[in-house]
């Protein structure tokens, strides 16, 4: 493990599992802030030869984080951020892709799209910090995400169409989820590409802030949602996200029944009892996530 200092803050990186070191080149790393961020991880997305494209190994090191920080009880958030300037992540790597044949292309696409079912899996709030382009994959990335924030210049779409494909990670149905289908369709039979600014009216991203000199404008917004997130009480929150994600997938009575089972499970919880201390005695309350 080590320390490091980043924007004026410290920083825990824990490579790998057990806190093993990482391999020279590492193309996706894992961040845990400490001080008052503490409880926010981040997974940080490090290929600047290929703009963050997912390649084989790329995806690899996803899968490896994302199993590093789901049965972490210290994580209450997740930040996905771009090392590389000017780019969240550019989508599919067809250098790589054009040295499959036709079975391997279909099997690595399953593969990304089980890498982001299990993003959205992870039972933490999870925020994508789109500083750059996030085109194809990379939006698709972002869309299982559960929060986007953009800098206005950034560029984003589901591309697929203008290379002969469409979407095969997950595009064609959370994009209409988030957006309507009349738009997603649009979007994704033109593969038009639009900025921050323009999701932000449609409902693509939360918020949208002016790109800064150091390029990371949407990282500082999304790291200020996440504090916004960190005094709530973690397995209500996690309740929440659950209730929200399985209702959307049924009508709005098994949704209800699905809330209300989800509720059930945090009756018994000792933050539901500090919530109710705290109000009482007219202080903040202070929650363990038990």
């Amino acid at each position: 493990m080590m320390w490091l200092g980043r924007a004026g803050r410290g920083l825990l990186l824990r490579w790998g599992h057990g806190g093993a070191a990482p391999r020279r080149g590492a193309e996706v790393l894992v961040s845990a802030a400490g001080g008052e961020s503490s409880g926010i991880a981040e997974i940080l997305m490090n290929r600047p030869h290929a703009r963050n494209s997912l390649g084989k190994v790329f995806v690899n090191e996803l899968f490896s984080a994302l199993e590093q920080l789901r049965f972490d009880e210290k994580v209450r958030v997740v930040v996905f951020k771009s090392e590389v300037k000017g780019v969240f992540c550019a989508g599919a790597d067809l250098k790589e892709r054009a040295q499959m044949d036709d079975a391997e292309v279909g099997h690595f696409v399953k593969r990304l799209r089980n890498l982001m079912d299990e993003i959205a899996a992870l039972p933490v709030p999870t925020i994508a910090a789109i500083d750059g382009y996030a085109l194809g994959g990379g939006l698709e990335l972002a869309l299982a995400c559960d929060l986007r924030v953009a800098a206005s210049s950034a560029k984003m779409g589901l591309i697929e169409t203008t290379r002969g494909l469409l979407p095969g990670a997950g595009g064609t149905q959370r994009l209409p989820r988030c957006v309507g289908i009349g738009l997603a369709k649009e979007l994704i039979f033109t593969g038009r590409q639009i900025d921050g600014q323009q999701a932000a009216s449609i409902g693509l991203v939360n918020h949208s802030v002016p790109q800064n000199n150091e390029g990371d404008a949407a990282y500082q917004r999304a790291l200020t949602l996440a504090k916004e997130i960190l005094p709530q009480a973690p397995f209500a929150v996690k309740m929440g996200k659950l209730a929200i994600n399985r209702g959307m997938e049924v009508d709005i009575a098994s949704g209800m029944a699905i809330e209300g089972m989800c509720y059930a499970q945090n009756i018994p919880t000792r933050d539901r009892q500090e919530g109710m201390a705290a109000f009482r005695e007219k202080r903040p309350p202070l929650f363990i996530g038990k």
